[in-house]
């Protein structure tokens, strides 16, 4: 979690939009033989993180920004291009509480006075785009009003081992932090900050308390392409 105020500097002012997208949205299946599917270049990916990947380069929805896909359930960060090639993908840290949904006015509030439930990391669809932190370090401010970002692992606290729970294979000992996406350091200075460099982009963070499909309105691109050709490749992509 990073404070609000972070002082002098801050550059950055992000626009969230979490929730559900208007129902024409949702509703605009692909014709057959149109359909565009993203790239995940044989990296493992839940079956959620597939299907918003296929249905944000289907859609269009990302506007031709590049995009974020965190799965929380999993603790793990997807990167794509704006065409929907996958830069890269890693396990990450996010918020130790469960929960789709930030208290209101958290990121006015000072860190030390956040309780475990609160910390959680919220769900839905944000404008993100690079910023600064509290030290002057750049991150990418993901929801800005509450003070989430994703940035390189904070290790200040040793008793925390974060470095050690993003070695584990256990995504629940990957559930540490006030809210914010900790991903390793290499992985952010060649993933994250080359994509977002100059431009903004989408950050999808997927619930973990209610369908993904419901929150952010989108639609099964390859089902719809698979039923409607009796192809089964498609969906083995």
């Amino acid at each position: 979690m990073i404070q609000a105020l972070v002082g002098q500097g801050l550059l950055a002012l992000v626009l969230s939009s979490p929730g559900l997208l208007p129902a024409a949205h949702a509703a605009s299946a692909t014709p057959l033989g149109a359909a565009k599917l993203a790239d995940l270049r044989g990296e493992r990916a839940s079956p959620d993180v597939r299907h918003i990947a296929d249905w944000a380069v289907d859609s269009g929805d990302p506007g031709g920004l590049p995009f974020v896909i965190v799965d929380k359930k999993d603790s793990r960060v997807f990167v794509f291009d704006a065409a929907g090639q996958l830069r890269g993908a890693s396990p990450a840290l996010v918020g130790a509480a469960h929960g789709d949904d930030s208290v209101p006015g958290i990121g006015q509030r000072a860190i030390a006075s956040i309780q475990p439930q609160e910390r959680t990391t919220p769900a839905g669809r944000f404008s993100a785009v690079m910023g600064f932190g509290p030290k002057g370090e750049d991150i990418l401010w993901v929801d800005y009003d509450s003070a989430v970002a994703l940035h390189r692992v904070v290790t200040h606290n040793p008793q925390e081992r974060r470095l050690q729970r993003l070695a584990s294979k256990v995504a629940a000992e990957r559930r540490i932090t006030y809210g914010c996406i900790n991903v390793p350091v290499s992985f952010y200075d060649d993933v994250v900050r080359p994509t977002f460099s100059g431009t903004r982009g989408i950050v999808y963070i997927l619930p973990e308390s209610r369908p993904a499909q419901e929150l952010f309105g989108s639609y099964d691109v390859r089902h719809q392409v698979s039923h409607a050709s009796g192809m089964t490749q498609v969906s083995a992509h």
